[in-house]
């Protein structure tokens, strides 16, 4: 289905406007980022997307897909790209599997940590509604020869609390543990600790069984729990 082009004319203007003049290169600079910033902070990119989907409303959950891939791969701008991710963040998209292909999109091209990281939420919500489908995807993606679908498959779980599939959380570390990446052992340690919010006492017995675990995953697990 087309994209919802009233929206998509209405985003550039809008964060043009919403942008901080002198900002641009220093998020630039601190993303590492080759594709240029036009200046606008998240909290006010969420709130151009949000008020221009009232303004001009999806009217399908396919309108939404299209909007969000016609946008990423257009987007001349880093924050176009947030953009893109955020219209998954609601009613019409969560945990709608049809979102898929947009977030291996999201991974593949994006690269990068503040994407891989944008979608894990989403990620978690698939996995939620239909674990059939997305638990063998979640285990190929913690294999690939792709770092960033490896961290996108450990931190996949980071809202889910007592929702967790330790098996799940366990099988996804345990193929990277021995990786010397800095996202992948930050990665581990970051779902590790945010688990030890809702079972402290799994994560310090993980931990103690796992001597392998390297010096910065052990350290990030263990963050809050003396």
């Amino acid at each position: 289905m087309p994209p919802n082009e009233g929206f998509l004319a209405a985003l550039r203007p809008a964060l043009d406007l919403a942008a901080i003049p002198g900002k641009a290169e220093g998020m630039a600079a601190y993303m590492k980022s080759s594709m240029p910033f036009k200046g606008v902070p998240s909290p006010m990119v969420r709130q151009s997307v949000r008020e221009l989907a009232k303004t001009h409303p999806f009217n399908s959950l396919a309108e939404l897909a299209g909007t969000c891939m016609t946008l990423w791969n257009d987007a001349a701008h880093r924050e176009e790209r947030y953009a893109a991710i955020m219209l998954t963040d609601s009613r019409l998209g969560r945990g709608e599997q049809a979102l898929l292909p947009f977030y291996t999109l999201v991974i593949e091209t994006g690269q990068w940590w503040d994407f891989v990281d944008a979608v894990a939420p989403r990620i978690c919500e698939l996995l939620q509604k239909d674990r059939t489908l997305m638990e063998p995807l979640l285990r190929q993606w913690s294999q690939h020869n792709n770092l960033w679908f490896r961290r996108a498959a450990i931190i996949s779980q980071l809202p889910a609390k007592n929702a967790t599939d330790t098996q799940l959380l366990s099988d996804v570390i345990a193929v990277n543990t021995a990786d010397k990446d800095f996202f992948i052992r930050k990665a581990i340690g970051w779902a590790l600790r945010q688990y030890a919010r809702s079972d402290p006492d799994w994560v310090r017995g993980y931990v103690a069984a796992h001597e392998n675990l390297s010096p910065l995953s052990r350290r990030e697990a263990l963050k809050h729990l003396g």
